[in-house]
């Protein structure tokens, strides 16, 4: 007997974001009739000098709890000029770009890419590459225990004369997404709940010092970083500071964002013994266009 083995690619995500992107300069093969070619072109005539086209994306946005959906007409809306900010629409949560997906995509698209350099057997035409990434980020639970402020502590040289403390230090933790499956704070929340804590602890003091300390946990602490913002430089509002700390991890953590990039649709898969030029030419040109989202 022949079995068709289907897999659930979404399943060990909360709230997946997907996106279809349909790769190659050529989406019809070899044997396609001259109608059929024709049929094809017209309906994204730049699939030749761009590589690739969305077919569609899904994105969890965390400021409202749903999702944004686009489909294949919003992708061939695309042109060279707007393809950029069109694929970066996938990878923004609504409040921060999403830099680590990006970065963990980028890596995945780069093993398919060392593939289709080193095989000379099949030609890809009409096949699509399926990316999932989590939409509630590491980044989007605050434990708000952990944040301690204007603790007294005995008359150090940063006790002011009215009697208040000078520096006052908060240490943010930031866990993963789930705990015992459930959400234990939304960004939304917690840093409007800190931000609170914040203006009223520095309501009564001419200066002080926030120092904001991120933790990875599931890397077993591999990635730490450190940033301290005067309070002048908050000018009252620490929300922007702390998404930039949160959400523009850097490409370093690339391996720890949960992404998945998958080959898909097979329907038009022939043999050759030549590279897949085409494909390539798409992979290589997505990779571009993601990195410039990326440095930019």
């Amino acid at each position: 007997d022949t079995y068709l083995k289907l897999e659930d690619v979404t399943r060990k995500f909360n709230k997946p974001c997907i996106m279809d992107v349909k790769i190659g300069q050529k989406s019809y093969d070899p044997y396609a009739s001259a109608e059929k070619i024709q049929q094809q072109v017209s309906k994204y005539p730049l699939m030749e000098e761009i590589g690739f086209l969305v077919l569609g994306m899904r994105v969890y946005h965390v400021s409202s709890d749903s999702y944004e959906t686009q489909n294949q007409h919003y992708g061939r809306s695309l042109t060279k000029e707007t393809v950029k900010d069109g694929i970066s629409k996938f990878f923004h949560n609504g409040y921060c770009l999403r830099k680590d997906a990006i970065a963990a995509s980028i890596h995945k698209i780069e093993k398919i890419l060392e593939w289709f350099e080193g095989q000379q057997q099949l030609n890809f035409y009409a096949s699509s590459l399926l990316f999932v990434y989590e939409g509630l980020c590491q980044a989007t639970t605050v434990r708000l225990s952990d944040v301690t402020l204007a603790e007294k502590r005995g008359v150090p040289k940063g006790l002011l004369s009215g009697g208040d403390i000078l520096e006052y230090n908060n240490n943010i933790h930031v866990i993963n997404s789930t705990e015992n499956g459930k959400i234990e704070a939304s960004v939304s929340k917690g840093l409007s709940k800190f931000y609170a804590l914040h203006k009223k602890a520095y309501s009564k003091r001419s200066h002080g010092q926030l120092s904001l300390k991120v933790e990875n946990l599931e890397q077993d602490n591999v990635w730490k970083s450190s940033t301290c913002i005067t309070q002048e430089h908050l000018n009252g509002n620490v929300i922007p500071q702390l998404e930039k700390v949160f959400c523009h991890m850097p490409a370093e953590i690339k391996e720890s964002a949960n992404v998945e990039v998958r080959m898909i649709d097979f329907a038009h898969v022939f043999p050759s013994n030549t590279k897949d030029e085409g494909y390539i030419y798409g992979l290589k040109n997505l990779i571009r266009v993601l990195q410039n989202i990326l440095d930019n």
